[in-house]
């Protein structure tokens, strides 16, 4: 059965209707369903990618509302994962999605990378599981950007896409880089980060569930923009390759 492409008309005026159809055998991976996977997935989704994978074993919260695109006042206690699988097949009902209910963790990081993935978008934001992430991903030289810390930031004008070793004025980004180091990795990975100073005043502990021990407080537009960014760069690279 021929693909529908009239939805990406106004793409294809932009990179071309071949571009439009390469990118269409595409396999993306998206992990974290949160402020920045979210909209990461549906910018990728909305962009034309043919084949998915997205991951995140959390449900909708109410604290979640203020910054995560599926979270909504009706929908506490349900799937993120399902939420966006049922946005993104609204978008592109041809999409080849693959749906991962679970929270990542260091034992089912290998059997991930059973299939070819042509990028992933890494918006895990507890250390332990994306170091682990990372360097699998890493070893497999599979492509990859990761974000960094978008909690304790105000200004989105600030974001920049780097190289890992590169970042700055980050905790999140210190102890990604810390940890990668006792793995002999110091640099080749992408980063989205922002090297406007925290506001250190935001941070809060956690009760330590699913790896994560502390967070800072957030505003509505900046984990959207990382994820619109992190979208950017898969995209920018698949087209460019």
């Amino acid at each position: 059965m021929m693909q529908d492409f009239s939805w990406l008309g106004r793409t294809s005026l932009l990179i071309g209707e071949a571009t439009v159809q390469a990118l269409s055998k595409k396999h993306v991976m998206v992990v974290g369903m949160g402020g920045v996977g979210s909209f990461a997935a549906e910018f990728i989704g909305r962009g034309g990618i043919g084949k998915m994978t997205i991951i995140d074993g959390d449900v909708v919260d109410p604290t979640n509302r203020n910054r995560q695109l599926p979270a909504l006042s009706t929908n506490h206690g349900l799937s993120k994962a399902d939420i966006m699988a049922e946005r993104l097949l609204a978008i592109n009902p041809e999409l080849q999605l693959t749906v991962i209910k679970e929270f990542i963790n260091p034992d089912m990081v290998e059997h991930l990378f059973k299939e070819k993935i042509d990028y992933i978008v890494d918006a895990i934001d507890s250390i332990t599981p994306k170091i682990t992430f990372l360097k699998t991903a890493y070893s497999k030289n599979i492509p990859i950007v990761s974000s960094m810390g978008a909690g304790a930031k105000l200004d989105p004008t600030k974001l920049k896409v780097v190289d890992i070793s590169k970042t700055y004025l980050c905790p999140f980004a210190q102890q990604v880089r810390k940890n990668l180091k006792k793995h002999q990795i110091y640099k080749g990975i992408k980063a989205v980060f922002s090297p406007e100073p925290p506001i250190k005043e935001s941070l809060m502990l956690t009760d330590g569930k699913n790896y994560k021990k502390s967070a800072y407080g957030t505003i509505s537009y900046l984990p959207a923009t990382f994820g619109a960014v992190a979208a950017s760069v898969v995209i920018r690279d698949l087209i460019s390759n």
